[in-house]
């Protein structure tokens, strides 16, 4: 019988060796190389079986739903998803990093909440990387004005960041992009890949892959 925590643990084990073998053929090494298991909309006993199977770091979308499972002992928690600037505290109060800074406004409710709950998660900067319309992220062309103002702003607690690249296009060009713009202002922290292409993003730099489906199954 394959129960909910063996088949989480098998799946978890096939990601980690594919991500070992991508960082590998990239000349990289595998510990250079972050796993946030994504559990987004998925039960508290998911978690706790990827927990159980060694995975430590993972994914939120929803301040609301991470509240619910997290904090969890051993457990580290990456808010993944757009945040409005009325969920910044409870953002700031739950989380380890937030993964999606991207205005100007949201950074000023961040380091309002900071301030307010002597709490400070580290952060990156999402980009919007294929410059879609729905989707969230600072433009390309301001990219780097608001990367300088937020390492200012953050200093250390700035450690990267991110990117989701549009799905009907080839990801490298936008992969290489934000590595290359990360490195350029000397931030380590690439967070860029997801279960369908974390492969080609680890190949082009990413430090952190966000993976979900792979490991959890489709969405609850």
């Amino acid at each position: 019988m394959i129960t909910l925590q063996t088949n989480i643990a098998d799946n978890l084990r096939q990601v980690r060796e594919r991500i070992a073998n991508a960082a590998i053929r990239a000349g990289r090494k595998p510990e250079d190389v972050t796993l946030v298991a994504v559990s987004k909309t998925k039960p508290i006993e998911a978690v706790r079986a990827a927990l159980a199977a060694g995975q430590t770091v993972f994914g939120e979308n929803r301040v609301q739903e991470a509240a619910e499972k997290f904090p969890l002992p051993g457990a580290t928690l990456h808010l993944i998803g757009g945040l409005q600037t009325n969920k910044a505290r409870d953002a700031v109060r739950i989380a380890d990093v937030i993964e999606t800074l991207d205005r100007p406004r949201l950074a000023e409710a961040i380091t309002a909440a900071m301030a307010k709950e002597g709490r400070y998660p580290s952060l990156l900067i999402e980009v919007n990387a294929g410059g879609e319309a729905q989707k969230s992220g600072v433009p390309r062309d301001d990219a780097d004005a608001f990367i300088a103002d937020c390492k200012a702003r953050f200093g250390d607690g700035l450690l990267g960041l991110m990117c989701i690249p549009p799905h009907d296009e080839d990801p490298r060009p936008h992969f290489t992009w934000l590595a290359d713009r990360a490195a350029r202002h000397g931030l380590k922290v690439v967070s860029m890949g997801m279960s369908a292409d974390y492969e080609i993003a680890i190949e082009c730099g990413a430090t952190l892959v966000r993976v979900g489906t792979a490991i959890f199954g489709g969405r609850s």
